[in-house]
C-alpha cells in the first residue's frame, strides 16, 4: 500500500476536473494531485484516422460505455431509465466525444422559480460566474458570432464562427421564413489556429474525437500547460472511498486502487470531486460513517436525487437536391432558441433549444437506410442512397428538465471488480418534459413544411443521448435541501468540495460544458482563496 501527499486532489479529469487542476496550477506553488480512471486518450487511435472510420465507431471510442468495456468504465444500470448513459472515461472525459457545443446557459436559468414558479433558484446567478465562462472561454478557445440577441452578452474575443454550409443556409432561409431565431452554434473548435493547436479541416465528425486538435476538448485545451505546471496527473487510478477524522468534520483521505493493483492513500488538505453527475453521488454514497449513514454529504436526503439529463426530440427529412448535409462539424452548425424561455402562450414551462445536424456518413446512411428499408439492396440500391445522402436534414431539440425529488441515483446491491457497489439511475419523464417534447416536434414539422422538406423520422426521448448528467449534489444556502454550499463544499464537511455538473440546480436547455468549466473555475478560484492565495477573477 502507497500513501501519497498533497495539498490538493482533484477527482475526475474531464471538463470540471481539467478545469480545477488547471486554475490550481496557476494559482500558487500548490502540490496537485489528478486520479483518473482511464488513460490519456491517444489521437492516433480515434475512428477517423482511418478509411473504415465508421465501421469503428463500435470500438474503444464509442460513446456507449458498455461496448467499450474496459477497466475505467464502472457499470451503470440504467435500465430504469428511457434514456441510457453515454460518456467517455479517460482524461479529458466526455468531451473526448462531444460534439463541441459549448453554449452558455441564460440568466433566467439560475432563476427558474422566481422567474417561471418551477425548478429553484441557484445560489449564485449569472453574473458570478461570467467572468468564469469568459475564462473558460479563453483558455478553451470558442467559435461563434457576437450580437446574438438571444442569448447573454459576451465579452470574451471569439474566433470566427463554423461555417453554416449548403444544408445550414437553407435551414436558416426557413428560419428567417418562420420570423424565428437563429444564429451560428457556439462551438468549441478552432475555426483557425489557436492556443498552439491547427484549424478545423473537417476531417470527420467531432463526436468520435479530434485526431487533429482542432476540437477544444479538455485533454487538449487545459492539460498541456497544467502537466507543465507540475500538476500529478494519476491515470488508470480509481477512487474507492474516503477516510475521515474522528470528529468527522474533515476527509483526511482519499483511498485508491489502479489498474496494476496497487493500492493506498492519498492524503490533502483539500479533496475535489469533479466524477459527474452519477460518478460524484456514487462516491460519495458509498462511504457510510456513523455520522453519515446514508452516504457522506447526504444528511439533507437529496444526494443522488433531482438528477436530470436533457431528454432530445429528434427529426429528419430530405430534400431533392444535394446540400452537402455530411460536410462539417458534425453538432455544430446553427441554433435556433426562439423556444428557449418560458411563454404565456404555452402550458408548458421552460422551453428547448433546436439544433441542426449534420447527416450520417455513407456507410451510416446505407445502414440506417436498409434498416428502416427505405434503401433496398439489389438494381434500386444507389438510387435509393443518393436520394438520401447528403439530402438529409436533421434537427435535435435538447429539452430543458426540471429537477425532480424521484428522478435519481442510487446504489445497487451488486458490486464490481474494485467493490464499489454499482450506480443505478432511475428517471421518468415528466409531464413537462413531455408537453415540451410535443410542442418542439411540431414546430420542427413545421419548419420542414416550410423548408418543402419530406419527414422521413421523428422522435423522442432518443435513447443513448444521456451526456448530459446533472443536479445529483446540487448546491444551495439550505443544508435541508441542498448538498453543498454556494462555493461547493459539502455542507458537512470542511475541505471536500464537488466541481461538477451534479451542482446544478436547474438543467438549461443547452449543452453543460461550458458552464461545468465556468462553475468548476468560480469554485476553485474561491478555495485558492481559502488557501490563502489571490483569487484570479
Amino acid at each position: 500500500m502507497t500513501n501519497k501527499d498533497f495539498d490538493v486532489v482533484v477527482i475526475g479529469s474531464g471538463a470540471a476536473g481539467s478545469a480545477a487542476s488547471w486554475l490550481l496550477s496557476i494559482s500558487g506553488n500548490y502540490k496537485i494531485a489528478c486520479l483518473e480512471q482511464g488513460n490519456f486518450p491517444n489521437s492516433s487511435e480515434y475512428p477517423t484516422n482511418f478509411f473504415d472510420w465508421e465501421s469503428r465507431l463500435e470500438t474503444n471510442y464509442s460513446f456507449n460505455p458498455k461496448k467499450r468495456n474496459t477497466w475505467a468504465d464502472y457499470e451503470i444500470d440504467d435500465s430504469e431509465s428511457p434514456i441510457k448513459v453515454a460518456n467517455f472515461n479517460g482524461v479529458g472525459g466526455s468531451t473526448v466525444l462531444f460534439s463541441g457545443h459549448f453554449p452558455r446557459l441564460h440568466p433566467s436559468d439560475f432563476r427558474t422559480k422566481d422567474v417561471d414558479g418551477v425548478g429553484e433558484n441557484w445560489p449564485i446567478q449569472y453574473s458570478d460566474l461570467e467572468p468564469y465562462y469568459d475564462l473558460s472561454d479563453q483558455i478553451t478557445g470558442v467559435a461563434g458570432l457576437i450580437g446574438d440577441p438571444a442569448y447573454p452578452g459576451i465579452k470574451s474575443r471569439l474566433l470566427p464562427p463554423v461555417p453554416l454550409g449548403k444544408i445550414g443556409e437553407r435551414i436558416a432561409y426557413g428560419l428567417n421564413k418562420m420570423s424565428w431565431h437563429w444564429w451560428p452554434s457556439y462551438s468549441a473548435i478552432n475555426t483557425k489556429s489557436a492556443g498552439g493547436r491547427p484549424s478545423c479541416i473537417n476531417l470527420g465528425p467531432c463526436n468520435t474525437g479530434c485526431s487533429q486538435g482542432a476540437k477544444s476538448s479538455a485533454d487538449v485545451a487545459f492539460w498541456p500547460q497544467s502537466l507543465r505546471n507540475s500538476v500529478s496527473l494519476f491515470t488508470s487510478t480509481r477512487a474507492t472511498g474516503f477516510e475521515m477524522d474522528k470528529l468527522q468534520r474533515k476527509i483526511t483521505g482519499l483511498k485508491y486502487v489502479n489498474q496494476e493493483g496497487e493500492s493506498g492513500t492519498f492524503r490533502a488538505k483539500i479533496f475535489i470531486i469533479a466524477c459527474n453527475g452519477i460518478g460524484t453521488p456514487r462516491l460519495l454514497l458509498a462511504t457510510k460513517t456513523e455520522k453519515f449513514p446514508d452516504g457522506i454529504g447526504n444528511n439533507s436526503g437529496h444526494l443522488g436525487k433531482n438528477l436530470m439529463l436533457h431528454p432530445l426530440a429528434y427529426l429528419e427529412g430530405t430534400v431533392k437536391d444535394d446540400i452537402s448535409s455530411s460536410v462539417g462539424p458534425h453538432g455544430c452548425c446553427l441554433q435556433s432558441q426562439e423556444f428557449y424561455e418560458t411563454s404565456k402562450d404555452r402550458e408548458f414551462k421552460r422551453g428547448f433549444t433546436m439544433q441542426v445536424l449534420r447527416s450520417p456518413g455513407p456507410l451510416e446512411t446505407a445502414r440506417l437506410g436498409i434498416r428502416r428499408k427505405t434503401i433496398k439492396l439489389g438494381p434500386s440500391f444507389h438510387h435509393d442512397f443518393y436520394s438520401f445522402f447528403n439530402r438529409t436534414i436533421s434537427l435535435s431539440m435538447i429539452i430543458e428538465d426540471l429537477p425532480e425529488f424521484h428522478n435519481s441515483v442510487y446504489l445497487s446491491s451488486n458490486t464490481d471488480a474494485t467493490g464499489l457497489p454499482i450506480a443505478k439511475i432511475d428517471y421518468k419523464l415528466s409531464k413537462n418534459t413531455k408537453e415540451i417534447i410535443k410542442f418542439a416536434l411540431t414546430k420542427g414539422r413545421e419548419l420542414f413544411r416550410a423548408l418543402d422538406v419530406k419527414e422521413t423520422l421523428a422522435f423522442a426521448p432518443v435513447s443513448f443521448s444521456g451526456w448530459h448528467l446533472m443536479g445529483t449534489a446540487r448546491m444551495g444556502d439550505d443544508p435541508q435541501d441542498s448538498v453543498t454550499d454556494k462555493f461547493g463544499r459539502i455542507h458537512e464537511l470542511e475541505n471536500l468540495y464537488i466541481a461538477d455538473s451534479s451542482l446544478f440546480v436547474t438543467s438549461g436547455a443547452v449543452n453543460p460544458a461550458s458552464t461545468i468549466q465556468a462553475l468548476s473555475l468560480f469554485i476553485v478560484d474561491n478555495i485558492v482563496e481559502k488557501l490563502g492565495g489571490k483569487k484570479h477573477v
